[in-house]
């Protein structure tokens, strides 16, 4: 088992303290194994942890019948209990279990859920300036390395989702497991939970944000591209499609920034797959689009390590990322092959128009430049993300 040991020690400070800790994510991406873990390093017996996709516990998916269970367990006792409830938004009416308990008992609470609205709704009016949330993703390439012998071209091809790494990454398991994945993500994150009628078109469009990860594209291009298959679909209606996939933490929407100006731009959107093994797992062709891939990673990678980040533009020039943290800058370009001078002058120019002093950085995969450019670092993105530099 991989220990996430830079998830807990950002919850550690946490334990025991009257505040509940909030694990979200895409589904199968870490959430209830990382529960565990914590649970594990507590090691209390005063511990109640309940999975709520367990199907013995269905009798527990409506929020009266979970508050008289943990009622009932914990009974009149005034000691610190310790209550784990993973896919919480499975249980009816959840909001107000959890802060009758938090009121209720000397209770540490934690939950997770595979949608971005579990924080949206009632939870933040019942429980205000009482929780904190940690996004979870699947395996960077640091902790899928520490899985075992693997390259960065395994990672390009198998993706990170945990489960893989207890059947060794085998290709033919790891895409079937994977697509089941896919699948689950779509239809019990997606379809049921926004009621989604036509399916068809709603996988039509997420093959159609695979296929483009780091192209940027509108809904209204979309649309123009199913009118070329004599389909007629309304750009709202791609919208929504989106931001349901957003939402259960399939896609991460990028938006666009004039750097120098300094505003939000209203084109060259970009998406992002949480795990870019599902991209091989539906469209494939991970090895044979690395460029695209290699800068998915690294965009995932940023916002893993905490990052706002946000395509730029400076002129008609593209910077791949900007992340921001703690006031600080970072501008990220990414490209396969550093050798051409046109590619050279090509990723390096861009940076170079940028007219702060924030660090800049350039990662590559393969290619003879070495050292820097005017002062701007290339860096192998494999060293990158080890966080060897």
């Amino acid at each position: 088992m991989v220990i996430r040991e830079k998830y807990l020690s950002k919850i550690r400070p946490f334990i025991g303290k009257d505040i509940i800790k909030v694990l979200t994510g895409i589904r199968r991406g870490g959430k209830s194994v990382l529960l565990e873990q914590i649970c594990s390093e507590i090691n209390s017996p005063n511990t109640i942890f309940l999975n709520f996709e367990d199907i013995g516990n269905r009798n527990l998916c409506s929020g009266e019948a979970l508050h008289e269970y943990v009622c009932e367990k914990i009974g009149s006792s005034t000691e610190q209990f310790y209550l784990f409830f993973d896919e919480i938004q499975e249980v009816s009416d959840w909001e107000r279990v959890v802060n009758s308990l938090r009121v209720k008992f000397k209770a540490d609470i934690y939950i997770t859920g595979s949608n971005s609205r579990l924080l949206s709704g009632e939870l933040a009016t019942y429980i205000a300036g009482r929780y904190i949330s940690f996004v979870v993703y699947p395996f960077s390439f640091e902790e899928f390395a520490s899985a075992g012998s693997y390259t960065l071209d395994d990672y390009i091809k198998c993706g990170g989702m945990p489960f893989l790494s207890s059947i060794d990454f085998e290709p033919e398991f790891s895409k079937n497991y994977l697509r089941d994945v896919f699948n689950s993500v779509v239809l019990k994150d997606i379809v049921k939970r926004n009621a989604i009628r036509d399916v068809d078109l709603l996988e039509r469009i997420i093959a159609y944000a695979l296929a483009n990860v780091g192209h940027s594209f509108s809904a209204t291009g979309i649309s123009k591209y199913f009118k070329s298959e004599n389909r007629t679909v309304a750009p709202e209606t791609i919208l929504n499609y989106l931001k349901a996939c957003e939402e259960a933490f399939l896609l991460y929407r990028l938006k666009s920034c004039d750097i120098n100006g300094k505003k939000i731009l209203k084109v060259n959107e970009k998406y992002y797959v949480a795990d870019h093994g599902l991209r091989e797992a539906v469209i494939g062709e991970n090895l044979q689009n690395m460029e695209l891939v290699l800068e998915n990673i690294a965009a995932v990678e940023l916002l893993r390590r905490g990052y706002k980040v946000s395509v730029g533009r400076v002129g008609a020039k593209e910077v791949d990322f900007i992340g921001e943290k703690s006031g600080e800058k970072l501008y990220v370009q990414v490209c396969y092959l550093l050798s051409e001078e046109s590619t050279i002058n090509r990723e390096f120019g861009s940076l170079l128009e940028i007219r702060d002093n924030y660090p800049k950085i350039v990662l590559y995969k393969e290619g003879l430049f070495k050292g820097s450019y005017e002062g701007i670092p290339a860096v192998k993105i494999d060293d990158w993300l080890m966080e060897k530099v």
